[in-house]
C-alpha cells in the first residue's frame, strides 16, 4: 500500500534516538521515516531544521511532533498531514511555554544550569516523562536526555499549518508533563482527535498504537 514519508520531530531535552521504536515499527511497514535533530539554539533554528527535511522529501510528508515538536511543525510549510503527540499546538503569537503556563506539570522537573541551559532533573524524569514505561525503557530514555536552550520553548510560530493542513491530535490521558486538559483544548484545533491511556512518552509506552496513527495518516493522504 502506498504511503507518504514521515518526519518525526522530538521535543525539548529529547533526541531523534528516542523515536527508535516508532521508526522501526514504521519501517517494518515500508514507510520511509526520518527524524532530524533539533536543539539548534532557538525555535527558529529548530523550525529551519525540520523545514530542510520537508524540502528534501520526494513528496509532502506527514509531520509528527511530540511535545515542543508540535510547536515546531506548526511553523513548517509543505506537510501533507500533521500529527500532534501530546504536543503543543500554538496559534500565531503563542508558544509552548505560554500554552503550558507557569504551573505546567513539567516545570517541576526542570532546572536551569549555571550556563543558562535547562535540563530535566534525572530523579524526576521517570515520574514526569516515563511513568508508564518499563524500567528498561526508562533507563534507556533517561540516558538520552540532553540540555536545552531555555529560549526555545518560548518561540512563537509565524505560520499556523494546522489551519490549512489535515491534522490529528493524540491525547495522552494520564500525562504527567502536559496536562490532559490542556491537550484537549489544543486538540480542538485539529481535524481528528485520538485518545490513548498513556503518559507523556506514548511513543515508548504505546509504540504500536502511536505508529498505527502515524501510518494511517501516511497512507490516507498518499497520492
Amino acid at each position: 500500500m502506498a504511503s507518504r514519508p514521515v518526519v518525526l520531530v522530538h521535543g525539548l531535552w529529547h533526541r531523534p534516538e528516542h523515536f527508535a521504536p516508532v521508526m522501526a515499527a514504521l519501517a517494518e511497514q515500508g514507510i520511509p521515516v526520518s527524524a532530524p535533530l533539533l536543539h539548534r539554539g532557538s525555535f527558529e533554528a529548530d523550525v529551519a531544521a525540520v523545514q530542510e527535511a520537508v524540502d528534501a522529501s520526494a513528496e509532502p510528508p506527514v509531520l509528527a511532533g511530540h511535545s515542543y515538536g508540535g510547536a515546531v511543525i506548526t511553523d513548517v510549510v509543505g506537510a501533507a498531514h500533521l500529527v500532534y503527540l501530546a504536543a503543543f499546538l500554538p496559534d500565531v503569537g503563542e508558544s509552548a511555554a505560554s500554552l503550558n503556563g507557569r504551573d505546567g506539570l513539567i516545570n517541576a522537573a526542570v532546572r536551569v544550569r549555571e550556563d543558562g541551559m535547562t535540563e530535566i532533573v534525572p530523579e524526576l524524569a521517570d515520574e514526569h516523562l516515563y511513568q508508564d514505561c518499563t524500567p528498561e525503557q526508562r533507563d534507556w530514555a533517561r540516558s538520552l536526555l540532553v540540555p536545552q536552550a531555555a529560549r526555545s520553548g518560548r518561540g512563537t510560530p509565524t505560520r499556523t499549518a494546522w489551519r490549512s493542513v489535515p491534522s490529528t491530535y493524540v491525547v495522552s490521558t494520564v500525562d504527567h508533563a502536559v496536562a490532559p486538559a490542556i491537550q484537549r483544548r489544543m486538540a480542538e484545533r485539529c481535524t481528528t482527535v485520538v485518545e490513548l491511556e498513556a503518559g507523556h512518552s506514548a511513543f515508548l509506552s504505546r509504540t504500536a498504537e502511536v505508529a498505527a496513527v502515524i501510518a494511517d495518516a501516511a497512507r490516507r493522504d498518499a497520492g
